[in-house]
């Protein structure tokens, strides 16, 4: 049978207490690239094909349930009420695995690299005629990892490195974690495993003994150390972080983008960059950005949830928030701060300036200093900024306001009503002056 063909449950493991975190969040829920580990575990599983998918959550924590939820709508969750082991932990699942799925796939929510290729090359294997397929990797230090025993190319055992043997802890290949095995043994196979070990827990590893035991063929496929890196403390936290960043990196390089400085460049999971992209040293992607072909995006920048259109110059030093979108040929300058605004096409916001709630139109200018008033402590109100609109520097837009189509605005002007088109508005106190007044000022202060 083809691997389009087969019916797959995904079960993701996500019930650990990550009491090494020492954080009040659960463990899985802490984010590598912008996204919950749990939700990198959802994506590579949609992504390796799985239809069906159960996420095993601990008792009281419906944080992780209403996470696996938004991160793959249609999940279904179950809970493992005590922790007793691996295989105890997929048996929460039992009311799935019986409905007969030709192949179930066991993952982890806290291998946040795990890529769904990688996840479908084990589906493959029990595709090709195994019945078990377990994933592998080599370390340089094997020391604490289970140990993947193989025997004239056969998988045997997985023996987790308390209980093994001197000459099994030889083994090259070490236990990965994830797993899949044919639906049609998975409960049988399952409730014979038995708390024998130094742990006295219920381990999903022995299902390898258990099937050859029974005669089925089970064989390991081996992955990236890097890939299958689990994240236990704070320390592998910011290794995965890193591991990650240097995967997001790479492929926008090879995709077009010129990084000047990689290393100094931080991504999201979600972060599309066009092609002949320039960014410079020091940006950070939050989630939900997109870069259109052609955008500069300079040094010491911060983007999440924006929109930078062709041609577009960011920066250096400027903030976009959630909401900013930025046409072709726009320009937001250093020290601009632009959250849930549109600046239209070839519009200039150059400089120690914020926009919000707003729109600035097409080839309008936007002088130093200039601010949108957009919030009275109650809501939120927006300013309309017509075409080659020019906003004077030192300027506050006080919303609801629309300055309208080629309108000037004086410096220093606080504008609280609409402006017509072409017009101009001034709106300070007027300059008087007192000829004298400052060296009659310095001598009083002398005198004391």
């Amino acid at each position: 049978m083809s691997l389009d063909a087969r019916r797959c449950l995904t079960i993701v493991l996500a019930a650990g207490e990550g009491v090494r975190m020492r954080s009040s969040r659960p463990k899985v829920l802490h984010a590598v690239a912008g996204r919950p580990m749990i939700a990198h575990a959802l994506a590579a599983a949609r992504e390796a094909g799985a239809a069906d998918v159960a996420v095993v959550v601990g008792p009281d924590r419906n944080d992780v349930a209403e996470a696996a939820r938004q991160a793959a709508p249609g999940v279904e969750v179950f809970v493992q009420t005590e922790r007793r082991g691996t295989a105890h932990a997929v048996l929460a699942a039992r009311e799935a695995i019986a409905r007969g799925y030709d192949d179930i796939l066991v993952t982890y929510a806290d291998i946040p690299l795990l890529r769904g290729a990688t996840l479908e090359a084990l589906r493959a294997g029990l595709a090709e005629g195994s019945d078990l397929v377990a994933l592998g990797f080599a370390p340089a230090d094997p020391t604490g990892y289970g140990r993947l025993i193989e025997r004239d190319g056969r998988l045997v055992a997985i023996r987790e490195h308390k209980d093994a043997s001197e000459a099994e802890r030889l083994a090259r290949l070490c236990n990965a974690g994830p797993v899949t095995f044919g639906g049609a043994v998975a409960l049988s196979m399952l409730e014979a495993v038995t708390p024998d070990n130094a742990q006295k827990e219920y381990y999903l590893t022995d299902l390898v003994e258990i099937a050859f035991a029974r005669g089925l063929g089970a064989r390991a496929i081996e992955a990236d150390e890097a890939e299958v890196m689990g994240v236990n403390d704070r320390v592998q936290l910011a290794a995965a972080e890193a591991a990650m960043q240097a995967r997001l990196r790479r492929r926008a390089m090879i995709e077009g983008a010129t990084l000047i400085a990689p290393e100094t460049v931080f991504l999201s999971f979600d972060t599309a960059i066009g092609r002949d992209v320039l960014i410079e040293p020091h940006v950070v992607f939050g989630p939900g950005v997109a870069i259109d072909d052609g955008a500069i995006i300079h040094a010491f920048s911060h983007l999440e949830g924006a929109r930078v259109a062709k041609g577009a110059s960011i920066g250096p030093y400027a903030r976009l928030r959630p909401g900013a979108d930025v046409a072709a040929k726009a320009k937001v300058g250093n020290f601009v701060e632009i959250k849930n605004a549109t600046i239209e096409t070839g519009a200039k916001v150059n400089h120690l300036t914020y926009i919000g709630d707003a729109r600035i139109g097409a080839g309008a200018n936007i002088g130093a200093g200039t601010i949108t008033c957009n919030y009275d402590g109650f809501g939120k109100y927006k300013t309309d900024i017509g075409a080659f609109a020019f906003i004077g520097s030192n300027s506050s837009l006080v919303a609801p306001v629309k300055i309208g189509d080629g309108a000037y605005i004086g410096s220093g002007s606080v504008v609280t009503r609409d402006v017509d088109a072409d017009a101009l508005a001034v709106a300070r106190g007027r300059q008087e002056a007192y000829p004298g007044w400052a060296k009659a000022f310095r001598e009083r202060k002398k005198k004391g």
